[in-house]
């Protein structure tokens, strides 16, 4: 599709959908339960048309559940829905679409047994007919190139095969195609939390362009930086209430983090004055493609950051790495345990069909057992140890990991690698979906259990989490193409290793 085209479509839904006075969703007195969980307690909530609303809060707070709300995917308890002005009574998915509201969840919906083309097609019943999968392929095609240049993704791809970074952006993509149905309302959550800082950039260039030509948006992201910076309202959740709701400009990051609860006058401090003393070897790593000599060298006590644009190697080596813990393969040494914390737990973190506790216990079998069989006893004490060190939020640690919101189910999986006897721990860009507060928490864990000698590989798409790194490996097309000490690193120097030719 043409940008041009795509344009003129969404002035179309601007005009169609009204002036900027005019809310296109209100929520008022909105309540939820789930069991004796109160996920909202009585939220109003409201979004104009051409707005971009920031949602920040923690982990729990409420925030999903609200979208789901504003999406149609779960219907409030009590209160009232208003859509342009006219009371909506039975508010479904069907009802959202038909008025222009999609939403690009943070647990990602895309069918891995199907093409991007097949995919697409899901969204629009009105590709139908000989030729509809190659005007799906086109429509994605021409939205992928126009929010993510240089995506290096065919529309003939299986989904599965893909990238959570590409499934990602894949994602995005789709909520913003256009074919008969109207768009008026996007709804992003978490959407760069796989992204690197590159294409992460592209994407909220992307929606501004959106929201200036007459679209909404609904911004929820943990990265405070790019909601001050994007939103032009924001609104502040915590424990299932709104606490604060003022224009982006009257707040900064360290009002953001004061009204959201925790963590505040939290300093970064500690990564500035750690000084990891050389320890024992732990990981001597040569990426597959790497045909120079360099290679990856981290020693007991030491956290080394893996940087680069995604999709470049980092995880490739992670799991190369995670491998050879358990056989030998050539050029990787590894001389401890080891323990993976997945970015991706849906496909590779979580067991989904068990608790919360038998997700954490998982790695630590052999200290949990009694004679043959797992104690129960031991494995509740473990859960509830890293319940309260870690702050999992919920009542009851044998409830299934699905009743977790996304953020505490990342914490489940640092419980488990964290609780265990690994010493060395793989962490797989982890802070996905991660509000700030925890995620100081955990780096304060990191460095704590790093000062009694374990080794952490931290690959991350945040450059500023590379600041509790000892020293940082950038890679590019697989390989390692710079080694910058904390000392020289800046986001500069990552970017220009990240595009330049190997240093």
């Amino acid at each position: 599709m043409p940008k041009a085209n795509t344009d003129t479509r969404l002035d179309g839904a601007a005009k169609h959908f009204g002036a900027a006075n005019i809310d296109i969703i209100r929520l008022d007195g909105a309540e939820k339960h789930f069991g004796a969980v109160r996920a909202l307690g009585g939220v109003d909530f409201h979004v104009g048309a051409g707005e971009c609303v920031g949602l920040v809060g923690h982990n729990g707070a409420g925030k999903s559940t609200l979208m789901h709300m504003v999406a149609g995917t779960l219907v409030p308890d009590s209160g009232a829905i208003t859509v342009r002005g006219s009371a909506e009574r039975d508010y479904s998915v069907p009802r959202a679409l038909e008025l222009g509201i999609r939403c690009v969840f943070q647990e990602l919906s895309l069918c891995p047994n199907l093409s991007v083309a097949e995919n697409t097609r899901i969204n629009h019943p009105s590709l139908i007919g000989f030729g509809w999968r190659r005007k799906a392929a086109e429509l994605i095609a021409a939205k992928l190139d126009e929010i993510f240049p240089d995506h290096g993704i065919s529309a003939s791809d299986i989904a599965g095969d893909l990238s959570i970074g590409r499934r990602q952006m894949v994602e995005v993509a789709r909520a913003f195609t256009l074919t008969e149905d109207p768009l008026a309302l996007v709804i992003l959550d978490e959407p760069t939390s796989s992204l690197d800082a590159h294409t992460a950039g592209q994407l909220l260039a992307f929606v501004r362009r959106f929201v200036a030509s007459g679209g909404s948006c609904i911004l929820i992201s943990h990265v405070l930086g790019e909601v001050l910076q994007n939103a032009d309202r924001i609104v502040v959740m915590r424990d299932g209430k709104v606490v604060a709701a003022d224009a982006a400009s009257a707040f900064d990051r360290d009002r953001l983090v004061a009204t959201m609860g925790g963590a505040e006058g939290h300093q970064r401090t500690a990564a500035e004055t750690r000084k990891a003393e050389a320890g024992p070897l732990r990981v001597k790593a040569r990426p597959a493609r790497q045909q120079d000599g360099k290679e990856l060298v981290a020693r007991a006590g030491e956290i080394i950051g893996l940087a680069g644009l995604a999709g470049h190697g980092q995880t490739d080596l992670l799991l190369a790495i995670f491998a050879a813990a358990q056989r030998a393969r050539t050029g990787i040494e590894v001389t401890a345990p080891v323990a993976l914390v997945a970015g991706d737990r849906q496909s590779d973190g979580i067991f989904p069909q068990w608790s919360i506790a038998e997700n954490i216990g998982i790695r630590s079998l052999a200290r949990l057992r009694t004679g043959l069989l797992i104690s129960p006893q031991r494995e509740a004490e473990l859960a509830d140890f890293w319940k309260n060190k870690i702050g999992i939020r919920t009542p009851d640690m044998n409830n299934n990991i699905y009743s977790l919101s996304g953020g505490n189910q990342q914490k489940a999986l640092f419980a488990r690698a964290l609780g265990s006897d690994a010493g060395i721990v793989l962490m797989d860009d982890p802070m996905r979906g991660v509000d700030i507060g925890t995620k100081l928490e955990v780096y304060d864990l990191v460095r704590e259990e790093a000062g009694r000698g374990r080794t952490f590989l931290w690959y991350t798409t945040e450059t500023e989490e590379l600041d509790n790194c000892d020293h940082v490996y950038v890679f590019k097309n697989g390989r390692i193409v710079a080694n910058l000490g904390r000392d020289e690193l800046t986001e500069e120097k990552i970017i220009q290793s990240s595009f330049g030719d190997a240093a």
